[in-house]
């Protein structure tokens, strides 16, 4: 390095990477007692589903034993399925929501 050059070590610029939020599935769980139309208008209510979409879901739990209703981030989905159920308790209901990872 007599001749005056000069050598630069280059510079690394490393982010640090940012995981994805694990997603959550919401389920619809059926039960033999909360009438379809409290169904539905707690799917359209809380979920904000539109009339249809929500009778859908209401009768693929009630032949299926479970729906999914929505998957979106943990925080959202545990959120979400206590605003409803607290909804059905709250009218005498024992309709349920769950979450659970989503695979």
């Amino acid at each position: 390095m007599s001749n005056g050059d000069t050598i630069l070590d280059p510079k690394i610029n490393t982010k640090p990477r940012l995981e994805r939020p694990k997603l959550y599935k919401v389920l619809l769980v059926n039960d033999d007692y909360t009438p379809r139309e409290f169904v539905v208008l707690v799917l359209k209510a809380v979920f904000g589903m539109a009339e249809e979409t929500s009778y859908r879901v209401m009768m693929t739990a009630h032949k299926m034993g479970t729906c999914v209703v929505v998957i979106c981030a943990r925080d959202i989905a545990e959120t979400k399925a206590k605003e409803a159920t607290d909804l059905a308790k709250e009218a005498g209901f024992p309709l349920l929501f769950q979450t659970e990872p989503e695979e």
